[in-house]
């Protein structure tokens, strides 16, 4: 009985959560964050190799 007991609160407890980590938007917000950071530098390290060979822009 004691056996049929615990399989039935096992089937019918709620799933345990992984709490490790960051939430999911957290995680997004912090590669969106990163990915214009880049995009940012790479804009900046054009800019700079044409105004160097090109002159000033306008």
């Amino acid at each position: 009985m004691s056996i049929l007991h615990t399989l039935i609160g096992f089937l019918l407890s709620p799933p345990r959560r992984d709490e490790k980590g960051l939430s999911q938007s957290t995680e997004n917000v912090l590669l969106l964050a990163g990915a214009v950071g880049v995009a940012a530098a790479i804009v900046l390290v054009v800019k700079a190799f044409v105004e160097k060979n090109l002159g000033p822009l306008k």
